[in-house]
Parts: structure tokens; sequence; C-alpha cells
């Protein structure tokens, strides 16, 4: 798919929360690196199998479905977000908390499978939203959770929030279900 490069933001275009998202995305061209990290993100979850959807490697931590249903969930929120920035509307938009959003989800009463085409979906419509954009529009900026953040931001906001997930279920979950230690949730 034709696009734009999106060049790495500089620290004034996000809140510095954000940071270690950032910092954990490689150089490189950044669509190709949110195609490949779906791919990547499914093939985890295929080795994880439908039975281990409900792991927790703690108590009080999501399950592996939970995680799942929260990167599309944030993405959905992020991608909206651009949108609207990249849309020009100076509308401020507030926060949302992802513990409260995973509580009312209902996450656990789907299937690992579903989830995880939900999110290849929201992450090809990320895709096509990114790859729309022109250099104009990635640079524009607004503010969400009472913090400034340029689109072109959101989109190595979106890869470094994959990146911090999938790192998690690959060190945390992964040898659970590798070493047949499941923790059930």
């Amino acid at each position: 798919m034709a696009h734009l490069l999106i060049p790495r933001p500089a620290p004034a275009d996000y809140p510095p929360y954000y940071a270690p998202y950032v910092e954990a995305v490689p150089e490189g061209d950044l669509v190709r690196s949110l195609e490949d990290q779906c791919e990547d993100v499914l093939a985890l979850l295929r080795r994880f199998g439908e039975e281990n959807g409900g792991v927790r490697y703690a108590a009080g931590k999501w399950s592996v479905r939970e995680v799942v249903g929260h990167l599309a969930d944030a993405e959905r929120v992020f991608a909206y977000r651009a949108l609207r920035f990249a849309r020009a509307d100076a509308t401020p938009l507030p926060g949302f908390d992802e513990n409260a959003y995973v509580a009312a989800a209902g996450f656990g009463r789907r299937t690992l499978a579903d989830l995880a085409e939900e999110f290849a979906d929201v992450r090809r419509a990320t895709v096509k939203l990114f790859c729309a954009l022109g250099a104009e529009a990635l640079a524009r900026a607004g503010t969400a959770n009472g913090a400034r953040v340029t689109v072109g931001a959101l989109a190595w906001i979106i890869a470094g929030h994959e990146r911090h997930h999938a790192r998690i279920l690959r060190e945390r979950y992964e040898p659970l279900v590798l070493n047949n230690e499941v923790r059930p949730g």
C-alpha cells in the first residue's frame, strides 16, 4: 500500500508518558511495522491456543483475551484521536480508563480467535487511515487527555503500545503456557 513515511516524532509532539512507547518502536517504515506487528501478534496468539485465552500471569492481571481486547479498544481510541486531529478538529478529547473498559467489555465471554480477528480488523483500518494521510495532516496536533499530541505521534504510540503488550504476552504469559503452568482467569 503506497504511503508517506511517518517520521519519528519529536518529544514535543507527545506527552512524556508516551515516550516508552515511541522509543520501543525501531526506526524504519512505520506503516510496514504496523502491518508486521499484526502478523506477529496473530502468530503469537495461535501458539497460545484457545484453551489458554483465560490465562493470567498473576492474580488481578488481565487474561490473554483481555489483553487482546484492550489492544483493539486502545487502538480504536488512538486512531479516533488521529482521525479527529488529522481533520483539523480542535475539540479537546477526553482520556479513557483502560481498566474500566476491560472490566465492562466482557472479553472473557468471547473466543481468543474472535478477539484476534477483531484486533486484525482494527489494525487494518488503522493502517488504511495512516496511509491516506498527507504530511500536513500528520503534522496536525490536538489535545487528548489534557495533553498535546500530533497525528504522526499517535501512529508511533499505537505501534509502541502494541509492542509493550506483545512483550508482556511473550515474557509473562507465554512461559506459563509453554511450561504448562496455566493460571486460568
